[in-house]
């Protein structure tokens, strides 16, 4: 197996080391997280070292996956991805051995496909993005970059997520429907119209909140 580093330690890094695990391709040997989570643990592995170290477990181990979370933006996630490219680490995609991703998908550097998700023939996922527990992304979908897709969202077919952008869990994004980058969109909504604004939106239907 090979070694790799995760990146965060709050409870999105719990599911992701989990889906790890699964794997079988890779060994974790520790966490980077902040000054103050030195020596510390989750699910028994430790806290190592902080972004700003990377360089110093490279390239004994060159593998890192962004385990920070994301709902209102994705700045920290996209400025460690930066660090991690700059430093001459990799950033692999993680796909669950439960999850389903068509032959006929693409995935970019950096993303995490969790448990029981299902991406179509056709869909294109960008760089650094989350595929949450149970998501739904069908045929010709497009996700963009640092995009989080939340637990059990659907992104029906051809629709386009711009990049950056928040899908809360439950949400039913329909077919052929154009999300602007740096949107929000609260769970249990449904978006049936282009968003071309960017902000926060919630509900059925769907409104403008920020």
């Amino acid at each position: 197996m090979k070694p790799i580093i995760l990146i965060g330690g709050g409870g999105h890094c719990i599911s992701c080391i989990d889906v790890v695990e699964q794997t079988g391709l890779y060994q974790i040997i520790g966490i980077l997280d902040l000054p103050e989570k030195l020596g510390q643990k989750v699910l028994n592995y430790s806290v190592i070292g902080t972004e700003n170290e990377l360089e110093k477990f490279l390239p004994e181990c060159s593998d890192f996956l962004i385990t920070v979370g994301q709902i209102k933006s994705s700045e920290i996630r996209e400025i460690i991805f930066h660090k991690v490219m700059m430093a001459g680490g990799n950033l692999p995609v993680i796909i669950s051995p439960f999850a389903f991703v068509s032959p006929n998908a693409r995935i970019d550097d950096g993303s995490v496909i969790m448990h029981h998700v299902l991406v179509n023939s056709g869909a294109i996922i960008g760089k650094g993005c989350i595929l949450n527990t149970k998501s739904l992304i069908e045929h010709e979908a497009k996700v963009g970059n640092f995009c989080h897709i939340s637990t059990a969202s659907i992104i029906n077919g051809q629709a386009i997520v711009g990049d950056s952008c928040f899908i809360g869990s439950n949400t039913i994004v329909s077919n052929n429907t154009h999300i602007t980058a740096n949107t929000v969109i609260a769970a249990g909504s449904q978006v049936l119209k282009s968003i071309e604004y960017p902000g926060t939106y919630i509900g059925q239907p769907l409104r403008k909140i920020r």
